[in-house]
Order: C-alpha cells, then structure tokens, then sequence
C-alpha cells in the first residue's frame, strides 16, 4: 500500500463544492474517531476498507446518498485517507466532454479515489465512457471519425470512485450496479449534533456552555452542515453583543434572529407549509405548483426543503401532491380544516 499524500483536488470551484464545503474545511472531521454519527456506515466502509488493504487492492466503488449537508463529502476524504490514497475531486455537471473524464482518469495513480459529487448529473455519453473503467479498469478511446474511426483501449490502475448524490433515483441502473459499496446516509440525532458541535467550537476557539450546544443541536434539522452555519452565526452574535463566549441567553437571542424556530423551521419551511394550508387548504397540490407560489426552485423543494419536513412528520408525498398534516397545523397555530377534524373524531 502507498504511503498518504497530500490531497488534490482536479477543480475547486462552486459547480463543483458547495459553499458550505468550502467554508467549513477546516472543521471537517478527519479519521474515524472525530466522525460522530451514521455508526452502521461507518462499520460496514471500516470493514470494507480493512479487506481492501489486506488484499492490497483498491476500495470497490462506493455510492453515498441521503439529504444535504449530512457527511458525504466529509466520508470520501476518511476512506481516501484510511487507504492511503490520493483523492481528486469533481461533480457531474463539471465533466462536460469525455475529453474531461479521460484526462482525469489517465491521471489517476493506483488507489487513488475519485469523489463525483452530483454524479446523479453525469451525461450519459460520460456515463457511457466510466462503464468500463468503473469495471475493467480501462478507458475506450475512439480515434478518427467515419469509417475510418477505430478503438483505442487504454489500460488504467486500479482506483476507487466515490459517488454522491441526494437524488440516487435519477441514477441510471447499470451505473448505480458497478457501485460494489452503497450506503444511505440519515438525519443525525441530537446528541450526536451536540457533540459535533462541541468539536468544532474547540477548533474554532469558540467558549459555549452546554445549553447552547444543546439548543443548536435541537433546531439544526438533524444536519451537521446546518449546525456548523447556526454555530458560527451564534458565534458572531456572541462577539458583537456579548463576550465572545456564547450563553443560552445568547444564542436564544441570535436563533431569534435568524427566524429559526425551535423545530429548527426558518422561513421558507414556514412559507411552504403556509401557502400549502392558507392557499390550499392543506393540499393535495403538486410540485410545480407549490414551487411557484413560493417562489423556489422545484429542485431546491424536493433536496432541501420537504426531507425534514417528511421526517418530522408535517408534509406528506400523495400521488395527487403534497400534503400538510395534523402536526403542520399545531406547530403554526392554524385551525384544522373540516376534513382533518372528521379524521381526528
């Protein structure tokens, strides 16, 4: 097995890491004993790992999945360090030509890792193209036009792809079979949160007594990403009205201000739930629809939006639409409608 190298990355740009990537790199856990949460993956790629390296041989391809923010990229960059290996990173919609995946993968050394991020947003023609280097190692390059054209296979070390997407239903299935390693990654619980947060204040230099990292924890929807932001904005409220040192009365203070309520709903999970109840009467209504009258991206709904929603139980997912339930209405204070009283009696 090769020693560790430094990490490289192909592009850093926004198409391919998120913002929030980028601004919380240095708070990213870096081995498994600083990951907190999602145990039963983090058993089940030791495991695979463990293998790989006794066998002295690549990491089969690994497809992460699950609602934003939860660890995915953070995993890659563990399992690529747990091996030894290299790892270079891109997305789906950053590989626009084939041209662009032959130039990364004949630049791969053995072991390496290969994150794509959004590789539900792979083409198919690069879809295509990754079929046989995924499986055989290998790259098929034609050469020429016409009938003049020819193949050209070139031979590639062995190498790991990490996969990530929040949407794996829009991955074809021949790609998503080459994928030996397939994990889910689900909402965190709060004590998990308090102590991610606990970790990241001392990397930070932050002082925060245990009620704050508690409240935090609570309202950041079970997402570490969501934690770390509500951290930091705690932070600056702390510098500018107070000590530096974030109290409980503080970060009331600062969550009161950010409009995050004490189920962690801001104001677009607030405006989709009462559009749906106001406008609706709770629905059924469709995507498209909720989407216009909230003026918000379908996508950004359906990744970013409804997954909580659905996990706290106030939205469901109807064949005719969306739903609010019996809870959405308690929470926001608005009278049930006839046909949830009749449902209740």
């Amino acid at each position: 097995m090769k020693k560790q190298k430094p990490t490289e990355e192909l592009k850093k740009t926004e198409n391919v890491l998120p913002e929030e990537e980028v601004l919380f790199t240095s708070l990213r856990a870096q081995d498994w004993s600083e990951f907190q949460g999602q145990q039963k993956v983090k058993e089940a790629l030791s495991i695979a790992i463990a293998s790989a390296r006794k066998r002295k041989q690549a990491l089969e391809h690994v497809l992460l999945y699950g609602p934003p923010g939860l660890g995915k990229t953070t995993l890659s960059h563990i399992i690529a360090r747990e091996m030894g290996a290299n790892i270079r990173i891109t997305s789906g919609p950053a590989i626009e030509r084939t041209g662009d995946l032959a130039s990364i993968l004949t630049n791969l050394e053995k072991g390496d890792v290969l994150f794509i991020d959004e590789i539900h947003r792979l083409h198919k023609t690069i879809e295509e193209t990754l079929y046989p280097a995924m499986e055989d190692y290998a790259l098929d390059v034609v050469i020429g036009k016409g009938p003049s054209a020819r193949t050209l296979r070139l031979d590639l070390p062995q190498f790991t792809i990490i996969g990530a997407t929040t949407r794996v239903g829009l991955i074809s299935a021949p790609l998503r079979d080459r994928f030996g390693v397939t994990h889910r990654l689900s909402f965190y619980e709060v004590d998990d949160l308090s102590e991610i947060i606990k970790k990241a204040a001392q990397k930070l230099e932050i002082k925060i007594d245990p009620d704050s990292m508690s409240e935090l924890a609570k309202r950041a929807r079970g997402t570490p990403r969501i934690a770390l932001k509500l951290l930091k904005r705690a932070r600056d409220y702390a510098v500018v009205k107070g000590s530096g040192e974030i109290t409980s009365d503080l970060t009331h203070e600062a969550l009161r201000l950010l409009d995050v309520d004490p189920l962690g709903l801001d104001d677009s999970d607030r405006r989709l739930l009462t559009v749906l109840i106001e406008k609706h009467n709770g629905g059924p209504v469709g995507l498209d629809t909720l989407a216009a009258n909230i003026t918000e991206d379908s996508q950004t709904i359906e990744d970013v939006i409804e997954p909580y929603l659905m996990q706290i139980g106030f939205l469901k997912r109807t064949p005719r639409g969306r739903v609010v339930t019996v809870h959405a209405y308690h929470h926001l204070k608005h009278p049930l409608p006839k046909n949830l009283k009749d449902e209740l009696l």
